[in-house]
């Protein structure tokens, strides 16, 4: 079976690509083009996409490498945290389509990198997370980023996965990017005017289904959970068909009141990328292979 790999350009590509539709999609109490927030813009996740790229898809990088190579270029370009939880989870995406492998199936190519990481991932991890220093990371028992890593990164994430789901991914393949993420997304896209609009489904679905956990580690548990409940409220896809003008303005709504008391459903917005750009890998992929 022959092996099949993207280059760096097209894996720069769907990064840039996932990042910009996530500041062109309005998502209630994130960045977008159309509102600020928590004193940041939509050109500051645009200039942070822009200087990660080329470190997330730059051949014969490790996950680790990635991570901190793509940190420090954010932090030179903007001096804050926008990508943190982005960059998490596009690297051993970025990885799988860059390391050849037999077929297309980007979570399977995907596993495959998660099994092989090493504890060198983990300093590189380690090292991007403490320069983004991203709120209320705290202290951890065990695998705390602020000493040096004494096991592999995917062991570390293992060790955080109860109290972060961008961490959780890495134990169990991604499961809410391949099984919910993707499968919104492509469903959105079948009756959405673009990407933008199935972007946006894809951010409400994470948000409404689980606790952000950016904002449980932030504000606690139950703040996250009514933030959950307030999404749900507003997230069922049958009331942008009903009534665009009532859906756009529940969305609006939830919005102003997310951003006037300083929540940031982070993690949601960081899954919902990584969930565009799996999906533009995999479109390249079986591109390359036809």
């Amino acid at each position: 079976m022959s092996l099949l790999a993207l280059d760096a350009a097209a894996v720069a590509e769907a990064y840039r690509e996932a990042c910009r539709f996530d500041v062109i999609a309005f998502k209630p109490g994130n960045v977008s083009c159309e509102e600020a927030g928590h004193g940041m813009e939509a050109r500051d996740f645009l200039r942070s996409a822009a200087v990660s790229a080329p470190c997330l898809s730059a051949p014969g990088l490790t996950v680790g490498a990635r991570i901190a190579a793509a940190i420090a270029a954010t932090r030179e370009a903007v001096g804050c945290n926008t990508n943190l939880g982005i960059v998490l989870l596009a690297a051993p995406l970025a990885q799988a389509a860059l390391v050849p492998a037999p077929g297309t199936d980007l979570r399977t190519r995907l596993r495959a990198r998660l099994a092989a990481l090493d504890i060198e991932d983990a300093v590189g991890a380690f090292a991007g997370i403490r320069l983004a220093a991203p709120a209320g990371l705290g202290a951890a028992p065990e695998a705390d980023v602020h000493a040096p890593p004494t096991v592999d990164l995917g062991t570390a994430m293992a060790l955080a996965a109860g109290r972060d789901r961008i961490a959780q991914q890495y134990g169990d393949g991604y499961a809410e990017v391949f099984e919910l993420g993707l499968p919104t997304l492509r469903a959105a896209l079948a009756g959405a005017d673009g990407l933008s609009e199935a972007v946006q489904a894809v951010y409400l679905a994470l948000l409404s289904s689980r606790p952000d956990s950016h904002l449980a580690r932030k504000y606690g548990d139950v703040i996250a959970e009514g933030v959950r409940a307030q999404a749900a409220a507003v997230a069922c896809p049958g009331k942008a068909c009903e009534n665009p003008a009532a859906f756009s303005g529940a969305l609006h709504a939830l919005d102003r009141e997310l951003k006037a008391r300083g929540y940031n459903p982070g993690t949601c917005a960081d899954l919902t990328v990584a969930s565009a750009f799996a999906h533009l890998l995999s479109q390249a992929l079986q591109q390359r292979e036809t």
